[in-house]
């Protein structure tokens, strides 16, 4: 590309500047306004700059790139809905043996799923999952946050549908998916280990953090209930406790109301009601002194009283026992209807998680398949929605839209960057030296693709880059040509692990971290910064000698 003039390199880089300020140091003093609004103030800059018209600024934004990021939160919204981050967790946490061996699962189980399922939906997926892991053992989340990203990066660079990057290059160069993969499953593989053996290597002492027995059991227990509250259809050795309470009392009521002193309850009233049958037992024995005969006729109608009253007692206890026998039932009867009902709720959400899990399978298997990436996940996003069968918004207001306007304001600012003519006059000026039939061109080649992709970002400096390199590798064989475009695909995607700019997984991370709920952990860019250039250095080179 030829230089533009003086004046918009000029502007341009001022732009960029602004951009790359904001993004790295969000809370800078001069200008404290985040990176969403960074990015799109470096947009901004570019277009009032004049570097890019409107237009060209509109035509910058890749809708497919922010289709897919979007559907992907919106389907790793209802996959949390649906427990999936529980399931992970115990597939993670099985039989571990400590933080190691955690970190190292964590490196399998990300590079695995993105290069089946693209990096930033792995990123969106267990960001929020590794934070609670590391904080239920007591670790710190720092190292496992890198250990998704980086892994994520480096996995997803074995097939065409890991990343976006990937995808331009399998449909600029017409590889096969079977040839794409098999090109560069032996550098992914052996990437991923290395990547956690200087993980381990840089953390080793800060992963010897143990977790506190009482705390962990305490957790566990915590676990417990909650999940037995949760998944209890009707608690019935509860309601039986309950119910048994109730008919005791019921049947003390009775047999309380059949004694002649049914409302004896407190000493002071036992004293009176004695103090009140004194005198009436005084006046009896005078009355039996004084007439033995009528005393005999009043005991006999006494004891026919006595005897009708008792009978009525009785039948009126009867009735009352029969009476408290139905509504007893019916509260039995009730409960058991209710109990019936959370059963058949717990059997319609464990439908609603298996349809859940189809569909997120449906759209693996379509991009497997080769299916548009970003349509497919809007696709699969939507069917979601409408299988919940309610009001989405609750679940829609947990998507990122600040990330989507991130990359819209970078996508914009980056491709007015390239447009200044200076990263195509690197590459002219480095194009003779990079010569991929010799293992000095394959270095040059592969640092001029790294600088590129963490200065212009991975997507561009494959759209910049990839018919130059391919057109110079053709001219040396068919076989060169497609070296060519692998070690592209390669370079281009472990760049990103060199810096917290270098590729859309580690912002995720960084982003999700950031603005998870009571979990909240912000990786700044010097800390990702030390373990990235020695893992991306390690990691590239390692690569490009297994790429064939």
């Amino acid at each position: 590309m030829v230089m533009a003039s003086s004046v918009k390199i000029v502007l341009g880089s001022i732009a960029f500047a602004v951009f790359w300020v904001l993004a790295v140091f969000p809370a800078v003093p001069v200008l404290p306004i985040g990176r969403t609004a960074g990015s799109l103030l470096g947009a901004m800059l570019m277009v009032i700059f004049r570097v890019i018209t409107p237009d060209e600024a509109y035509a910058a934004i890749d809708l497919p790139i922010l289709g897919l990021l979007f559907g992907t939160m919106v389907v790793s919204v209802y996959l949390e809905k649906a427990d999936m981050f529980k399931y992970l967790g115990k597939l993670l946490s099985w039989k571990s043996r400590g933080a190691r061996d955690l970190l190292c699962r964590v490196c399998i189980i990300s590079a695995i799923s993105s290069a089946l399922f693209t990096n930033d939906t792995s990123c969106v997926v267990l960001t929020e999952f590794v934070l609670k892991i590391a904080r239920q053992h007591n670790l710190p989340p720092h190292p496992f946050l890198l250990a998704l990203a980086s892994s994520a990066n480096i996995g997803s660079s074995a097939t065409p549908i890991g990343n976006p990057q990937n995808l331009v290059i399998a449909v600029q160069s017409k590889i096969s998916f079977g040839s794409f993969l098999f090109g560069l499953l032996p550098a992914m593989l052996v990437g991923v280990v290395v990547n956690a053996l200087i993980l381990l290597c840089m953390y080793w002492s800060l992963l010897s953090v143990q977790k506190d027995e009482e705390d962990a059991t305490t957790e566990v227990v915590a676990e417990q209930d909650v999940n037995s509250h949760r998944f209890s259809p009707a608690t019935m050795s509860h309601l039986s406790s309950l119910n048994s309470q109730e008919w005791n009392s019921r049947l003390e009521s009775m047999n309380m109301q059949g004694s002649p002193i049914v409302n004896v309850h407190t000493p002071g009233q036992i004293e009176t009601l004695r103090s009140r049958l004194a005198p009436n037992e005084s006046e009896i024995q005078r009355a039996l002194s004084s007439t033995l005969d009528s005393g005999r006729n009043s005991n006999a109608s006494k004891e026919a009283t006595a005897d009708s009253s008792s009978q009525k007692r009785n039948e009126h206890a009867s009735s009352e026992r029969v009476l408290s026998m139905d509504r007893l039932s019916d509260v039995l009867s009730m409960k058991y209807s209710q109990g019936k009902e959370t059963l058949a709720t717990r059997w319609k959400r464990m439908l609603w998680k298996s349809c859940v899990y189809l569909i997120t399978v449906g759209m693996l298997a379509a991009l497997l398949i080769g299916l548009n990436m970003s349509w497919t996940a809007i696709t699969a996003a939507l069917a979601l929605v409408v299988l919940d069968f309610r009001d989405a918004r609750p679940c829609l207001e947990k998507v990122s839209y600040s990330l989507l306007i991130f990359f819209c304001g970078m996508f914009i600012t980056v491709d007015g960057f390239n447009k200044t003519g200076i990263p195509s006059s690197l590459w002219d000026l480095m194009e003779p030296y990079s010569k991929i039939d010799r293992a000095s061109g394959t270095a040059v080649l592969a640092a001029v693709i790294l600088v590129l992709s963490n200065l212009a970002s991975n997507v561009p400096t494959v759209l910049l880059l990839g018919g130059q390199v391919a057109a110079s590798a053709a001219a040396i064989s068919a076989a060169e040509e497609k070296k060519s475009w692998l070690i592209l695909a390669w370079v281009s995607t472990v760049a990103g692990n060199l810096s917290l700019l270098g590729s859309a997984a580690n912002l995720i991370v960084c982003e999700q971290a950031h603005r998870s709920p009571h979990l909240g952990y912000t990786l700044s860019f010097w800390s990702h910064l030390k373990f990235g250039i020695p893992s991306t250095v390690v990691v590239t080179a390692i690569g490009l000698i297994l790429i064939r």
